[in-house]
């Protein structure tokens, strides 16, 4: 009896593995094709109800861990086969084979062999060639491992697991800091927590999680660093709103916007609401949520409604075009989380080195500018406005504000208390995402 529970637990191991590796390479295929990671993997949630937490932790880890260190691991397949491995799905299901083996606890033959019979699942009627090919791959990458990931590191693009064209522009307009930039991005986030300041403090949430068997740090405010991450539905007291998650540098905007109570606020292109309800949590203010998503604003609903936050109003619109939803009462403060690159939150996007183009760099600074100039003119005499990206690069960022104060005499830069930029940029680290802040002035 005890062997046929032990026989059916390790056909249960080897068949979730190759499951996960099924997955993964469908969901690699479908990002590589120019979806984003987030949505496929939510999609595939959704539609295969069997897959357990286990895989979708392994599926998702698998999954991010491709397109992190995804020219690494391709420059890895060109040393490792005499031809370019032309087949998608084989090629993606070697990928995903490497990444295991290089970064994963699970055990090497288990990864080859359950690789292997992966091809087949695939896709019906694979060759004995192509299982082959798998198998020695896999093992001569195994056999040559440390030499192997040298020659891979070599070239640049190895080395750092970015385009080409990414590299050189951090290293153009950071020559001091573009290696540890590229290399923050190559990391695993950390898991920080904005503790809602309308129903705890931060001292008094911090013990709750001890309670809970959770050690958390408090970074800065209202900010604080969980040591271990752990999924959003196991932290206590999440679903009575006492804590949301966003990361410790998006949790400058709202204190830096100095929103006052009875101001009219606006956020503009405020989906997914983090900043939103930040702004909700510190003051009594008229907030008007604006996004041009009517489904990302039931996103932005949802958030506020589980952290008893209720916004003025929210209005689906462009931000470039208040004509089109503007009430022509001009507003004493206004948050411009404009879309950009987010090229300062790889290392929870990674997907996003892959998707971007270098020309995408341009159509962005377009768009900030036009919603910029737009904003300004309903913002209060006297009002501010700050201005945001979560991008590194300084099209978007530094090189945009200067424009624009050259363009507009009647803006005046504030500084940022309590914060230490480099001109506004605030670069990756082991605590927050990379973004960049503005704060003007309307004379």
């Amino acid at each position: 009896m005890l062997l046929g529970i032990y026989y059916d637990l390790v056909t249960g191991l080897i068949a979730g593995m190759i499951k996960t590796q099924s997955v993964a390479v469908g969901v690699i295929a479908r990002v590589m094709a120019g979806e984003s990671l987030t949505k496929v993997l939510q999609e595939t949630w959704r539609s295969d109800t069997t897959l357990t937490p286990q895989q979708r932790g392994a599926i998702q880890d698998i999954s991010y861990g491709v397109f992190r260190f995804y020219s690494q691991l391709d420059a890895l397949l060109r040393l490792l086969s005499d031809r370019p491995v032309k087949d998608r799905d084989l090629r993606y299901l070697l990928l995903v084979a490497l990444y295991q083996l290089q970064h994963s606890k699970a055990s090497s033959y288990a990864v080859v062999d359950n690789a292997v019979s992966a091809l087949c699942h695939l896709a019906k009627g694979r060759n004995r060639r192509a299982q082959g090919l798998v198998n020695a791959v896999l093992r001569n990458f195994l056999r040559q491992q440390e030499t192997l990931l040298l020659q891979a590191m070599a070239d640049e693009t190895g080395q750092y697991s970015y385009p080409q064209w990414w590299i050189q522009k951090l290293r153009i307009q950071y020559p001091q800091d573009y290696r540890q930039i590229l290399d923050a991005g190559n990391q695993h986030p950390p898991m920080v927590l904005r503790v809602n300041a309308r129903k705890t403090t931060v001292n008094s949430y911090q013990q709750f999680l001890r309670e809970h068997g959770m050690e958390a740090e408090i970074i800065r405010g209202n900010a604080i660093r969980l040591v271990r991450p752990v999924a959003v539905e196991r932290l206590p007291g999440f679903a009575e709103g006492q804590a949301s998650v966003q990361d410790a540098g998006a949790q400058l905007a709202a204190p830096l916007l100095d929103a006052r109570e009875g101001m009219r606020v606006l956020d503009a292109c405020a989906a997914p609401g983090g900043k939103s309800a930040h702004l909700l949590e510190l003051s009594d203010i008229e907030l008007t949520v604006l996004d041009n998503d009517a489904g990302r604003l039931v996103r932005v609903s949802e958030n506020l409604e589980r952290s008893g936050l209720t916004a003025s109003l929210m209005v689906c619109g462009d931000a470039a075009q208040p004509a089109t939803w503007w009430d022509n009462k001009p507003f004493d403060r206004i948050l411009a989380d404009v879309p950009c690159s987010a090229s300062g939150v790889v290392r929870r996007h990674p997907d996003i080195k892959w998707l971007r183009r270098e020309n995408d760099i341009s159509r962005f600074t377009i768009t900030q500018k036009t919603i910029l100039d737009a904003l300004w003119q309903i913002l209060a005499q006297g009002g501010k406005l700050l201005y945001v990206t979560c991008s590194v690069f300084m099209e978007e960022n530094r090189w945009q504000m200067e424009e624009f104060l050259r363009g507009h005499p009647d803006a005046i830069v504030l500084p940022l208390p309590g914060v230490s930029t480099i001109n506004g940029q605030l670069l990756p680290d082991s605590l927050h995402d990379g973004f960049f802040y503005t704060l003007l002035h309307k004379t």
